[in-house]
């Protein structure tokens, strides 16, 4: 697939999701939100990928679930910011126990939108406790090549965490500014011409 430089967020998540699918990521169940649209935008073109929305964030999280046991790997989920993905808590319990591998990846506001009384803003560092095999909050979208290889290398860990040692849940916070909609950004799109998809991704294991 082609990585999306339409604008910064983008980019960011379309190599998000291209490294997921190139490692094998079949399924992504995607909760409606405005934070969480540049992932579910990119989850929805990717071509390889079957982007189930479900409007119910309880629903989609034991959905996906079924969907991991059946598939026996990783599916993805994604949440708006706010309490959205606290919905997803007794499905996290769940994978937890039976060991059924899910990807979270909950949307948030930037970090200088925090504890200022914003709206739909909660606490969501660590979010499930202790239940998920690993947990991060993802870097601030950026095009820089430094950061595009460091997102690579995670969604790569991510993945890992999520089916070894034992499988279960792993939680990625993902903090996104404005514009949270395809909206164009001319310096992001001349990006695209310097960037290499094939050299990138060969870092991916086949």
């Amino acid at each position: 697939m082609a990585i999306d430089f339409t604008n910064i967020n983008l980019a960011w998540t379309s190599i998000l999701v291209e490294t997921l699918a190139r490692l094998g990521l079949k399924t992504a169940v995607i909760c409606p939100g405005s934070r969480s649209a540049p992932l579910a935008i990119a989850f929805a073109n990717h071509p390889n990928i079957d982007a189930i929305p479900v409007l119910d964030e309880r629903s989609a999280a034991f959905f996906a679930l079924g969907v991991a046991r059946q598939q026996h790997q990783p599916v993805a989920l994604v949440c708006t910011s706010g309490t959205a993905g606290a919905n997803f808590y007794p499905a996290v319990i769940e994978a937890y126990e039976s060991r059924v591998p899910l990807l979270i990846f909950t949307a948030d506001r930037p970090p200088e939108l925090r504890d200022c009384n914003a709206g739909q803003a909660i606490d969501q560092q660590k979010l499930y406790g202790s239940f998920p095999n690993w947990y991060t909050e993802l870097a601030i979208a950026s095009v820089e090549p430094t950061l595009l290889a460091y997102l690579r290398q995670t969604i790569i860990h991510a993945w890992n965490r999520a089916l070894f040692p034992v499988a279960g849940v792993v939680h990625l916070n993902v903090p996104l500014r404005e514009p949270l909609a395809p909206i164009p950004e001319p310096h992001i799109q001349a990006q695209a011409v310097s960037f290499n998809a094939t050299h990138f991704f060969s870092a991916i294991p086949s």
